[in-house]
């Protein structure tokens, strides 16, 4: 059973409902008498380094659950991602502090981290839980069904392209919206849950599943933009080429990479501009207009799921009870049991190595056979999940007034 200290960190880009998970995983432990004290790091494993906690034990439930309903890492976070020598020293730290369970919260790169202090823990004999807690926007976690941060994410996306819609059709042109998926295109893919009418958008969906070639993507834009007289377009920041290449850096002149020698794909707005002016020359068309939504989609207040705020809240509880039971390490995965009218979940704890390092992408029946569009598949799976009272926009049904002077 959980015994002594418990230490929660979270690690990665943040998510609507990462703190539900936090405070569920909070509250959780210390139901148990056995465990001595609740701390938390700030900034993820950069801040056990740096010996930064806070105690929580103490922290009163009213304030927990007004943080639960808040967007964002409470904790702060971190993009490191630790080697085996960082790791070493993670442990150092956590037996000076004699934590007896840690609890990250994050995605593949968070869990294997977990991974390597789970050898270091048994290497030196010492007792250490090591439980993985799920979250990431981009779904793309393997074992689980879906991961908590996705459906408020996907959420903010359909509602946000259905807004973009509605404009598009007020006033005709092409449109082109960047959304975050370096490898998987579930976020992207969430933008047909836009759609009502027949010539709503988005009329294109381009998803780094799939090969990305402009001279088709051009004859594609061409052809809607024909068709309903306008365009709405989705397109993952990971597109790229047959070699694999992201079309950014082949469009780009000058291409920024990030920590961890990447290719910086979102916070900098390049390939929705690039795109646009591809549209621009090689068509014609004047009213072009590009945006990248960036951090938008991540934290949105405004725009949050209850079915996500449930199952984050979930995971976090889980995960305190399976280090109770005596679990030494794993992840606590989603396993969806139902589906449509009846959709339901459970939750497993799942070995860590499954999940550490491995990206899950969209399966092929949920991208449609002309690559530029997703499967009633892939509806059917995410409706469900984005929640109760989603907006839906109205069109005027009234006959047109006979012209007089033709």
């Amino acid at each position: 059973m959980s015994r002594g200290k418990v230490l929660i960190a979270q690690g990665g880009g943040p998510t609507a409902v990462i703190n539900q998970s936090l405070v569920g995983a909070v509250l959780k432990s210390r139901d148990f008498p056995e465990v001595e004290a609740v701390y938390g790091a700030f900034h993820g494993v950069s801040g056990i380094i740096n010996e930064d906690f806070i105690n929580l034990t103490g922290e009163t439930a009213e304030n927990l659950e007004n943080v639960a309903k808040t967007p964002c890492s409470a904790l702060g976070s971190t993009r490191d991602k630790p080697d085996e020598k960082y790791c070493r020293d993670i442990f150092k730290v956590l037996q000076a502090h004699a934590i007896g369970t840690f609890f990250y919260i994050g995605g593949n790169d968070s869990s294997d981290t977990l991974r390597i202090l789970a050898i270091e823990a048994a290497k030196a004999d010492y007792p250490l839980r090591c439980i993985h807690i799920p979250k990431t926007i981009d779904n793309d976690l393997t074992v689980n069904d879906h991961t908590p941060g996705y459906p408020s994410a996907a959420r903010f996306v359909a509602s946000a392209f259905s807004g973009v819609n509605l404009d598009n059709r007020a006033l005709k042109g092409v449109y082109v919206g960047v959304v975050m998926g370096r490898h998987a295109g579930f976020l992207t893919a969430a933008s047909a849950l836009a759609r009502k009418y027949d010539d709503d958008g988005p009329h294109l969906i381009y998803l780094p599943e799939r090969h990305f070639s402009m001279d088709t993507f051009i004859g594609d834009v061409k052809a809607a933009n024909d068709k309903y007289g306008r365009c709405v377009i989705a397109v993952s920041e990971g597109i790229h080429d047959e070699s694999g290449e992201p079309i950014v850096t082949k469009l780009a002149k000058e291409v920024e990479k990030d920590a961890h020698g990447n290719v910086q794909l979102s916070g900098t707005g390049a390939l929705a501009d690039l795109l646009c002016d591809a549209i621009r020359d090689s068509t014609g068309l004047k009213r072009v207009r590009g945006d990248t939504f960036g951090y938008l989609q991540r934290s949105f207040l405004g725009c949050v799921s209850d079915v996500d705020q449930r199952e984050a809240r979930a995971v976090g509880v889980a995960a305190a009870g399976y280090a109770h039971d005596g679990n030494t390490e794993g992840t606590v995965t989603i396993h969806r049991t139902a589906s449509g009218d009846s959709y339901a979940a459970e939750y497993q704890l799942s070995k860590l190595e499954d999940v550490a390092g491995k990206t899950k992408v969209m399966a092929d029946d949920m991208i449609d056979a002309n690559g530029h569009d997703v499967t009633q598949a892939f509806v059917d799976y995410l409706k469900p999940l984005l929640g109760a009272n989603m907006p839906e926009a109205f069109r005027l049904e009234a006959e047109r007034v006979e012209k007089i002077l033709g």
